[in-house]
């Protein structure tokens, strides 16, 4: 597992901030020119003219990744503040260690274009982790990271996040040492259901309660693992492009330490959200499980999709190589 790097060390204030609200931005974490780069077939493999609106016949594409790359010397300060929450390096799973190309595009749509929606009835509230049953203490989704591809202005469809609701989530699943679905329905359900518990929670909260992820190309969000959230509508139409790597830990989170000195920034935060200051003698008394979730599969015939758009303009390019070798389209701009 990379080090970190110390001139990337979180601060006592960016500490104290994530503590009080679940979340952190990070800004310059890499390049236009790297975002640039990575995004340069993107539309390709979206089948979409960037240029032209009436080719956008998707307003949100949650797309599969054909290259990783390692954060740690791509976005070291990010790499840093991953590491920092979660209690160092040692403790972050190899998975952690590398970003995907897989970018979640939101483009808006005619209808939605100006049109203001209120967080309390976004449709899509949710908690990350539908690929594993819940405990408080799961290791799976162990913190929320969210890198900014594409500036991203108010009312640009960045996501929208609900730090009030850390409390209610974090409750909930203290309550349930017995494990619920990733839909939060306890009693270990693991077939797909609705998004019903999480938008109820979600009306119920006041318009302070919201906030909307926005920044600028090489920002980075991260946010506990309990973090309510949801897509937005983007009403500007501006190209919105993000990644969503998963982070987890090796061992499951921690809650009743000996030396408080080695709870991790998450622990206290979760520990803080509970109104504890320990929790002796809880445990997960379910059976850690995994699930495959729909997403999976329909991801797979995505990709396939994506591989046979890049191979035909692959072959396009390269035939109009070849007949310029030969002299026929020489001066063609």
């Amino acid at each position: 597992m990379a080090e970190t790097n110390p001139e990337y060390a979180l601060s006592g204030e960016q500490i104290e901030h994530f503590l009080e609200h679940g979340w952190l931005k990070l800004s310059d974490c890499f390049t236009r020119e790297q975002a640039d780069e990575l995004q340069s077939t993107m539309w390709t493999r979206l089948g979409m003219d960037k240029n032209d609106m009436s080719t956008w016949h998707t307003e949100r594409t949650n797309m599969p990744f054909f290259h990783q790359f390692p954060v740690s010397s791509f976005a070291p300060r990010a790499w840093s503040g991953i590491c920092s929450l979660l209690g160092g390096a040692s403790r972050v799973d190899t998975n952690a260690s590398t970003w995907k190309d897989g970018f979640i595009v939101n483009l808006g749509t005619p209808e939605g274009h100006h049109k203001v929606i209120p967080p309390q009835s976004l449709p899509g509230w949710h908690v990350d982790g539908d690929f594993f049953v819940h405990y408080l203490d799961s290791p799976e989704q162990a913190l929320l990271v969210i890198p900014l591809w594409s500036d991203i202005p108010q009312n640009g469809g960045g996501t929208m996040i609900c730090p009030a609701a850390i409390p209610i989530v974090a409750q909930h699943l203290y309550s349930h040492p017995e494990g619920v679905s990733p839909r939060m329905t306890p009693g270990v359900t693991v077939e797909e259901q609705g998004l019903g518990w999480f938008n109820e929670l979600a009306k119920s909260m006041p318009d302070e309660a919201f906030v909307e992820a926005t920044g600028v190309v090489g920002d980075v969000y991260l946010l506990h693992p309990l973090m309510l959230h949801s897509a937005s509508n983007n009403q500007l139409r501006h190209i919105r492009v993000i990644t969503n790597p998963p982070v987890s830990v090796k061992e499951p989170f921690s809650f009743d330490r000996e030396d408080e000195g080695e709870y991790s920034i998450v622990e206290r935060k979760t520990l803080r959200a509970l109104g504890k200051e320990r929790l002796p003698g809880w445990k997960a008394t379910g059976e850690r499980k995994k699930i495959v979730p729909e997403r999976v599969r329909l991801q797979e015939e995505m990709k396939r999709m994506e591989a046979e758009r890049l191979a035909k303009v692959k072959g396009v390019g390269e035939e109009c190589m070849r007949v310029r070798e030969a002299g026929v389209i020489d001066g063609v701009a």
